[in-house]
C-alpha cells in the first residue's frame, strides 16, 4: 500500500505540470472556437473543418516524433546522458523530414476538404486556415522535441512555462486578426491560424535559447559536440517505434476528423454543435493524457534502470489513478452540461445541437482514460505495433464505420434517436471501450514477458 501511494505521488508530481501545459495548448483551441463563434457561424464551421484536418496531420507527425521520448527516458534511467544528445540530434533530422511532408499536405488540402462536401465559402476559408498553419509547422515540430526531452528527463515545468506564456499571447493576437484593428482587416476563422503561427515561432525560439544557455542541459551534449549527419540506423530505430505510434495517434484523431467531415454534410449548425462537443472532450482528455505521459516516463526510466517490477507497479498505479479520476469527471460533466455549452456559444440552435452529445463524453471518459494510459505504458516498453492494430480495428472499423451506419443511416436500420451526430458519438464511445480492453490485455502480456526468468 505504501509503495502504491508513493508511485501515485510520483506520477502526480510529474503529471500536474504536464497537465497545466497541455491545458494551455488546448485552451488555444477553446479560445479559437469561442472567439470565432462570435464572428459568424460560417467561420466557426470553417474553423471546425480546417482544425479537424490540421489536428490529424499535426498529431500524426508528432506521434512519429514522439518515439524519441521512451528512447530518452530509458537512456536517462540507465545514466547514459551523453547518448541523449546524439538521439536528440537524430530526432531533429527526423523532425525536419516530417515537417516537409506535413507542409505539403497543409498547402494542398483539397483532397481532404472534398470529403466534407462543404460549400465553396467554407472550403475557401478552411484552405486559407490550413495554408497559414503550414508556416507554423516547423516551429511546432521543433518545440515538440524540446517538450519530449524535458518530459523524458522529468523536467516538465520547463515546457509548461513556455506553453502558458504562449496562451497569454493568444487572446490579444486572436482579437487582432479575427476582428481586425490597427489597420489589419478582419480575417475571421483564418485569423486564428495567423495568431497561432506567430506564437508558435515565439515559444520555439525561446526553447532553443533555454537549451543553449541553461547549464542543466550541458550534460546531454546538445550543443558544442559537432555536427551529426542523419544516420539510417538511428532513423530506422526511431521509425520502427515512431511509425506505429504515429499511426495510432493518427487513427485516434482521424476518428474525430472524419466524424467532422461526415457531420458537415448535415449542415453548419450540426457541425458547430459537434465542434463544441469535440473541443470540450479534448479539454477533458488532457488529464488522462498528462497521467499517461507521466506514467510512461517513469516506466521508461525504471526499464532503463533494469527494474522491471518497479516498471510494472508504476504502470498499474497510473492506470488506476486515471480510471478513478475519469469516473468523477464524467459525473460532473453530465451535471454541468448546460452551463458548459452556453459558455461556448449564445446561439440557441447550436446549443440544442450540442447538448445531447454531452451524454457520450460524460460516460466514455473511463474508457478513454484507461486506453491512453495503457498505450503510453506500452510505448515505454517500446511496443507499438499491436496497439496500433487494435486502434485501427476498433476506432476505424467499429467507431467510424458503426457511426456512419448509425448517424447517416444509409441502410435505413438506425433508430431515429441516433440519426445525425449522436450516432457517430455512440460508435466512437463503443470503440474506445474495445480499445481499453484490448490494450489492458496486451499490456499484461508484455509485462509478464519482461520479468526476469527464475530457475
Amino acid at each position: 500500500m505504501k509503495e502504491t501511494r508513493n508511485n501515485t505521488t510520483r506520477i502526480a508530481a510529474l503529471a500536474w505540470p504536464i497537465l497545466v501545459g497541455q491545458l494551455a495548448v488546448i485552451a488555444n483551441g477553446v479560445i479559437d472556437t469561442a472567439m470565432t463563434s462570435r464572428f459568424s457561424a460560417t467561420d466557426l464551421a470553417a474553423l471546425a473543418l480546417g482544425a479537424s484536418i490540421y489536428v490529424s496531420i499535426f498529431v500524426g507527425l508528432n506521434g512519429v516524433l514522439a518515439a524519441i521520448s521512451p528512447v530518452i527516458g530509458q537512456l536517462f534511467g540507465a545514466g547514459r546522458f551523453r547518448d541523449i544528445g546524439v538521439e536528440m540530434k537524430q530526432g531533429a533530422w527526423l523532425g525536419l523530414f516530417l515537417t516537409i511532408a506535413g507542409c505539403m499536405a497543409l498547402l494542398f488540402p483539397t483532397p481532404l476538404l472534398s470529403l466534407a462536401h462543404a460549400s465553396p465559402e467554407l472550403n475557401d476559408k478552411a484552405t486559407l486556415y490550413l495554408r497559414t498553419l503550414a508556416l507554423a509547422l516547423p516551429a511546432t515540430m521543433g518545440f515538440r522535441l524540446y517538450a519530449s526531452l524535458n518530459t523524458a528527463i522529468g523536467r516538465p515545468k520547463m515546457v509548461m512555462g513556455l506553453q502558458v506564456a504562449g496562451l497569454a499571447l493568444k487572446i490579444p493576437a486572436n482579437a487582432l486578426f479575427i476582428f481586425g484593428g490597427f489597420g489589419i482587416p478582419a480575417m475571421g476563422g483564418p485569423g486564428c491560424a495567423l495568431a497561432t503561427t506567430l506564437i508558435a515561432w515565439t515559444i520555439f525560439i525561446a526553447s532553443v535559447v533555454i537549451l543553449h544557455t541553461n547549464p542543466a542541459y550541458r550534460a546531454y551534449g546538445l550543443f558544442g559536440t559537432g555536427f551529426i549527419r542523419p544516420s539510417w540506423k538511428a532513423q530506422r530505430g526511431l521509425l520502427r517505434l515512431g511509425i506505429p505510434m504515429g499511426l495510432s495517434y493518427l487513427i485516434e484523431v482521424t476518428a474525430f476528423t472524419f466524424m467532422a467531415l461526415f457531420i458537415a454534410r448535415l449542415g453548419a449548425t450540426s457541425l458547430a454543435g459537434h465542434q463544441i462537443t469535440a473541443n470540450f472532450a479534448t479539454v477533458l482528455y488532457m488529464l488522462p493524457l498528462a497521467i499517461a505521459n507521466a506514467t510512461g516516463t517513469l516506466v521508461a526510466q525504471a526499464i532503463g534502470a533494469g527494474q522491471p517490477e518497479t516498471a510494472r507497479r508504476v504502470g498499474v498505479s497510473g492506470i488506476r489513478l486515471a480510471a478513478i479520476l475519469a469516473v468523477s469527471i464524467g459525473c460532473m460533466v453530465w451535471l454541468l452540461r448546460g452551463l458548459i455549452v452556453q459558455a461556448y456559444t449564445p446561439d440557441p440552435a447550436v446549443v440544442a445541437a450540442a447538448l445531447p452529445l454531452f451524454f457520450f463524453i460524460a460516460f466514455y471518459q473511463l474508457f478513454d482514460s484507461v486506453q491512453v494510459t495503457a498505450a503510453f505504458v506500452l510505448r515505454a516498453y517500446k511496443v507499438a505495433v499491436v496497439p496500433t492494430l487494435i486502434y485501427a480495428v476498433a476506432l476505424w472499423g467499429i467507431g467510424l464505420g458503426g457511426g456512419y451506419v448509425l448517424g447517416l443511416d444509409p441502410f435505413g436500420i438506425s433508430p431515429p434517436a441516433l440519426h445525425g451526430a449522436a450516432g457517430f458519438w455512440l460508435g466512437n464511445s463503443a470503440s474506445l471501450a474495445l480499445v481499453a480492453a484490448g490494450l489492458l490485455w496486451y499490456l499484461r502480456t508484455v509485462q509478464r514477458n519482461s520479468r526476469p526468468q527464475t530457475a
